[in-house]
């Protein structure tokens, strides 16, 4: 009897144990946890989908166009008649406030005013009294060049117009860099007219790869005089560059020719990393690209605004003798790289003179002023601040320090001189 009582303690206590812990290991005929397998795999999915929607929503924002307004105040179009052709040139601006400067930024072959708009805006957050033009060169952007007779249908011609015309006209492509240069001289004198200031504000010009070369050769011309604070070359270094153009018919011939939308084209050059920064790629890219009207691919109506390989003949021409002449020009220097190894031996031996500032951005492509607009803008405004003429407080100089002291000099003497004919009797001695 005592062992049954035993058993059934025993028991018991295994049937008290059991209950104790049910609610944590559920029993077979229980299945409390059945359902939990296929709720935790209906989470994920719910998961998966929401998060591949948001993934969507973010490659559709970082695929969207914004507009030149969200940079710069106002645009400008400027008629000009040469000796056989028509050219409108297009400005993006903002205009400098009381005393301000004026960054005046050349974009590369191949990209626009717009390259810079990331760059302008945060120029602007810096330095709030200054002011921003930058161009389309010819052949790029919303610059339209037609024969002389003919006539445009717009004095404000869209990107697809201006290539559309362009390419019917067949009007020769001029993409000299004595042209160049011309123009944008012709461009500043223009814009100081329309917005009548009575003078040039005080100017830094910033040229990227070909505007660098552009603006370097202005500078080493003296166009702008006294006005011309300094220059900025961004990414081009001669000898770098006459090497890179050994190579830029392959790299155009690896690159699509035509996209199915505005969007894609966005995207690839994010993608691909040929601007690394989304922002400034929805900024630009809608400037380089344009819908055909008539196109021979339905499927991908949008093709290149400007046509590289075209311009094959003035590659040299824009590169040659640009180190001595950055180094020759009168004015603060500054060259901004993406990497040291950019550095020809001309260039090398005038940094270790001091003839120049040199910023690298390692993290930074070729496209400096898009990568890193912020550090860029950064860049650009100490430079101004160094060179600017306005902020220096000169000692006076040593020959009128000394006719001061002379002057004074003479006062002392008059005036004692005085004083002793007022003391003495009138009669003398």
């Amino acid at each position: 009897m005592s062992n049954l009582e035993e058993t059934q303690d025993e028991d018991g206590s295994s049937a008290s144990s059991l209950s104790s812990t049910g609610t944590l290991v559920p029993s077979p005929t229980r299945h409390l946890f059945a359902r939990t397998p296929r709720l935790v795999f209906l989470l994920i999915i719910v998961i998966y989908l929401l998060s591949r929607c948001n993934g969507q929503k973010s490659n559709e924002q970082s695929s969207q166009s914004v507009t030149w307004t969200d940079f710069f105040a106002q645009e400008l179009f400027v008629a000009e008649d040469l000796d056989q052709v028509h050219i409108v040139h297009h400005i993006y601006l903002t205009p400098p406030t009381e005393s301000g400067p004026l960054f005046v930024m050349h974009h590369g072959a191949g990209s626009s005013g717009l390259s810079f708009a990331t760059c302008a805006d945060e120029i602007r957050k810096i330095l709030p009294k200054a002011g921003v033009l930058s161009i389309d060169a010819r052949g790029h952007g919303r610059t339209t060049i037609i024969p002389k007779m003919q006539d445009l249908e717009s004095d404000s011609p869209s990107t697809a117009t201006a290539a559309t015309v362009e390419e019917e006209s067949q009007v020769q492509l001029d993409l000299s860099l004595d042209t160049l240069s011309r123009d944008l001289v012709y461009v500043i004198h223009q814009t100081q007219a329309r917005m009548g200031w009575a003078s040039l504000p005080d100017i830094v010009l910033v040229g990227h790869s070909l505007g660098g070369a552009v603006i370097t050769h202005v500078a080493k011309n003296g166009e702008l005089g006294p006005k011309l604070l300094a220059y900025a070359v961004l990414d081009v270094v001669e000898g770098s560059a006459m090497d890179a153009l050994q190579s830029m018919e392959k790299y155009l011939s690896t690159r699509p020719t035509r996209f199915p939308s505005l969007a894609s084209g966005i995207e690839w050059h994010t993608r691909s990393r040929t601007i690394r920064n989304s922002t400034s790629a929805r900024a630009s890219v809608p400037s380089l690209l344009y819908e055909e009207s008539k196109p021979s691919n339905a499927s991908r109506p949008w093709v290149w605004r400007t046509n590289l390989s075209a311009t094959k003949p003035f590659w040299e021409n824009w590169f040659i003798g640009l180190s001595r002449k950055f180094l020759d020009a009168r004015g603060g220097k500054l060259l901004l790289l993406a990497g040291t190894d950019r550095l020809d031996k001309e260039l090398m031996i005038g940094q270790m003179q001091g003839k120049y500032q040199l910023q690298v951005f390692p993290e930074a492509g070729h496209f400096v002023q898009e990568d890193q607009p912020a550090k860029t803008a950064q860049v650009l405004v100490d430079f101004y601040r160094r060179n600017d003429r306005s902020a220096l407080v000169l000692p006076p100089k040593v020959a009128d320090m000394q006719a001061a002291a002379a002057m004074n000099k003479g006062s002392g003497a008059s005036d004692m001189n005085k004083q002793l004919k007022q003391t003495l009797p009138s009669d003398g001695l």
